[in-house]
């Protein structure tokens, strides 16, 4: 008895983990991480106590939910470059990534209670740290290759699609699905090298986005 229910029991303890966490990304990236977690179970489609079983508090909840946010970024990332060799259409690929591009954004930029879990997690961070790397190399091999202005840096397209995509909750819900879509078109026309005027001051790093992004929850 014990042997044939123990499997069961497992594939359901991890059925219910998946869908706590799609339900907290999701949440998460719509209202912010301070939402209650009972709105979280509810989502979710669980008991508020199968939550807390899970997760014992909403820290591990935010870390469980940014590391996978951030891994599903990376292995699309990945797949991304080795699939597109031309790195202006794979950095574009990159930047019209949906609901995990927008919960990552969510998690760094607009709540430092999350930035703060996600810097002291070396697991997560390490995923960050390679992701930005990836797009540091895109960024410089399109702008050899003559396609994106040679006045911007990683961290200056990290800032603006942030802002792209953060703008995206004050707007109604029915825009909500095709927002992000036009904001980073537009990002990405100003990226281009072609028709490009200087612009005022020197470009961004990426490690400067790190150390001053803004501790603003929303």
């Amino acid at each position: 008895m014990t042997t044939e229910t123990t499997p069961r029991l497992r594939a359901d303890a991890r059925r219910n983990r998946d869908r706590i966490i799609t339900a907290a990304q999701a949440v998460f990236t719509e209202r912010g991480t301070e939402v209650p977690m009972e709105e979280v179970a509810r989502t979710a489609g669980v008991g508020v106590g199968t939550l807390y079983r899970r997760f014992p508090d909403r820290d591990s909840l935010i870390r469980a939910v940014a590391h996978d946010a951030f891994s599903s970024v990376l292995e699309d990332t990945r797949a991304t470059i080795e699939q597109e060799p031309d790195a202006w259409r794979a950095l574009s690929q990159i930047l019209h990534r949906g609901m995990a591009l927008r919960t990552v954004v969510r998690l760094t930029v607009l709540s430092s209670r999350a930035r703060a879990l996600i810097n002291a997690d070396p697991n997560t961070e390490a995923v960050n740290n390679e992701f930005m790397e990836l797009v540091d190399g895109l960024v410089k091999r399109a702008q050899a290759d003559g396609t994106l202005r040679d006045d911007v840096s990683t961290g200056d397209i990290a800032v603006l699609s942030s802002l792209a995509l953060q703008g995206v909750q004050a707007l109604p819900e029915e825009l909500r699905t095709v927002a992000p879509a036009r904001y980073i078109a537009v990002l990405l026309d100003g990226l281009r090298a072609d028709n490009s005027r200087p612009l005022p001051g020197r470009p961004i790093s990426a490690q400067e986005v790190v150390v001053r992004t803004p501790e603003v929850d929303v």
